[in-house]
């Protein structure tokens, strides 16, 4: 559900910002819905597995059941699972307006032991068959329910892309074939090549992403098509595809068909790219001119289902980048610009650093100067914690109304990793590695993290509501108390919001003058609470130490 903001008509009047007697002067009034915008958007991020268990009859598959190390096997998680809370309007009451999913596809059928007791694919990212959803997780008739459910609330989808990995190898699993992968070498993670053309870690087989030679389909996917039923109909597909691009019949390109199907038949709205400087950056040109089409054919076989005029949406995983590199990351010998006809956003690692040992303020006016200049058109996806990131912001869970406030008031879109808004603790005892940050959803301690979700839900729907908040320009009005608006606009819709933190409890009269006029009327959206402009001030009586204001 969107609510309505201001279309503000008239010009914005700017004088002498630097010694705060600039103002920007609300005239003209009308009515529109709020659009939604990827550089502002607030993104939730689960583990399919781990979230919400919507159908146990598919909890065992592929006779996995070996005893494993701690939360180390499958835990119910399901598509369903995620519907039902859609459904429910869980997301929504939090502000979220997209959702990116671990990996769907199906995984290998056995388990592995990387040293810390056997593993099972819970995690989506050991791929087995990228054609087929693992049953695990749900079919193709619950991720269609999934999509349709998301775009009804106006919340966009993501699935997560890995294209340079097949899974380990086990008993159950052969490794694909020598023209298909590499097993002979491992990163060392000391320059480019040695990032690149290796594998990220011991049995874990890397695709020949750079080859341009034509291979083969797999014998284990050419005998597992037949068996179910298919291989006629894959078969097909794919010489659909390759005639129509014209790429050779590489291994890449196989599985960019694959990825791109889930586009043109869900209709979903992006891709979180795993891995990216593991893969030479022409792959991923290659993949956005895919994407790309896919989500126009999408668009145009289905008008009736298109949200808005939105491209596809791209984030990547390039591990170790911080927005204060700019578009470039450095490999130490090779510096690489991921960005440009590549992806729409990155994942921003430095993020949890900035809000840990930066001034707030400060924070916020680096990441306004870069986004609004060498990032200007693109985004950073920031965090606090993550499914893979052994350091997060606050492990012990004692500062989530920090967290929130830090993460979802920030310049960039926000990454909300399940279980933060309900401070699911990251410190699992009889854990191994990054086992202690994916522990299922803490719904049985709803009722006792209520002020921390509450928190967390006004914040984010007022981020979602305001595109101002994440993808606006920043500004100081005053540091003692801390008060900044943020302005957004775009061809005629324009977007203003005026926010205070650290506040005194009780009686606070905020300077507005900047942004709104005598006789405006606001509303504190944290408190809900009216009131009209006198003066140049607002002045709100409320229990909290943060304002949210926004022109009613």
């Amino acid at each position: 559900m969107k609510k309505i903001t201001l279309l503000i008509l008239a010009s914005l009047m700017l004088v002498n910002c630097k010694n705060n007697s600039s103002k920007e002067k609300v005239e003209d009034i009308k009515q529109v819905e709020t659009p939604f915008v990827w550089e502002g958007a607030n993104l939730y991020f689960l583990l399919t597995d781990r979230f919400n268990n919507g159908d146990e009859s598919n909890d065992v598959n592929f006779d996995r059941t070996k005893e494993t190390g701690k939360l180390r096997g499958f835990e119910g998680g399901d598509l369903k699972g995620i519907t039902q809370k859609i459904k429910e309007g869980y997301f929504t009451d939090l502000g979220i307006n997209a959702i990116w999913m671990t990996p769907i596809v199906e995984q290998i059928h056995g388990g592995t032991d990387e040293g810390t007791g056997v593993t099972y694919g819970f995690h989506g990212y050991w791929a087995k068959d990228w054609t087929n959803i693992d049953p695990n997780y749900g079919t193709k008739a619950d991720l269609h329910a999934l999509v349709e459910a998301s775009h009804n609330k106006g919340i966009r989808v993501l699935l997560d892309a890995v294209i340079n990995h097949t899974g380990p190898v086990t008993e159950k699993d052969p490794v694909w074939p020598n023209e298909w992968v590499r097993t002979d070498k491992q990163c060392t993670y000391d320059n480019y090549e040695n990032t690149v053309s290796c594998t990220l870690v011991a049995n874990l087989p890397d695709i020949r992403t750079e080859s341009n030679d034509n291979v083969d389909l797999p014998p284990q996917l050419v005998e597992k098509w037949k068996a179910e039923g298919r291989y006629e109909q894959e078969v097909k597909e794919l010489d659909a595809f390759f005639e129509r691009t014209g790429h050779p019949r590489a291994p890449r390109f196989y599985i960019m068909k694959w990825l791109t199907d889930y586009i043109t038949e869900f209709g979903i709205d992006g891709y979180r790219c795993d891995t990216v400087k593991h893969t030479e950056p022409f792959v991923w040109e290659e993949f956005k001119t895919e994407c790309d089409y896919a989500f126009s054919q999408y668009k145009n076989d289905n008008p009736e289902k298109v949200l808005d005029d939105n491209e596809f949406y791209l984030v990547g995983e390039v591990y170790n980048y911080g927005i204060s590199a700019g578009k470039a990351f450095d490999f130490g010998d090779k510096k690489v610009n991921y960005f440009d006809n590549m992806f729409t956003s990155q994942i921003n690692f430095e993020f949890k650093w900035n809000a840990k040992q930066m001034k707030t303020e400060d924070m916020f006016v680096r990441y306004n100067n870069m986004l609004q200049s060498e990032l200007k058109g693109f985004g950073v996806l920031n965090y606090m914690s993550s499914h893979d990131d052994g350091s997060p912001f606050d492990a012990s869970r004692e500062k989530p109304f920090e967290t929130g406030t830090k993460l979802l008031l920030s310049p960039g879109t926000s990454q909300v990793y399940y279980g933060d808004e309900s401070a699911r603790s990251l410190v699992i005892e009889g854990t191994e590695g990054d086992a202690t940050l994916r522990s299922f959803m803490n719904w049985d301690e709803m009722d006792a993290k209520k002020d921390v979700l509450t928190h967390w839900q006004k914040l984010g729907q007022f981020r979602a509501n305001h595109p101002a908040v994440g993808a606006g320009t920043h500004q100081m009005i005053t540091a003692e108390p801390y008060v900044f608006y943020r302005s957004y606009a775009k061809a005629d819709y324009k977007d203003f919001v005026v926010i205070g933190l650290d506040l005194a409890k009780g009686e606070k009269v905020i300077d507005v003058s900047k942004v709104f006029e005598d006789g405006d009327v606001l509303n504190d959206a944290y408190s809900v609470t009216e009131i009209i402009v006198k003066n140049g001030n607002a002045g709100v009586n409320s229990e909290f130490e943060i304002i949210l204001l926004e022109k009613q």
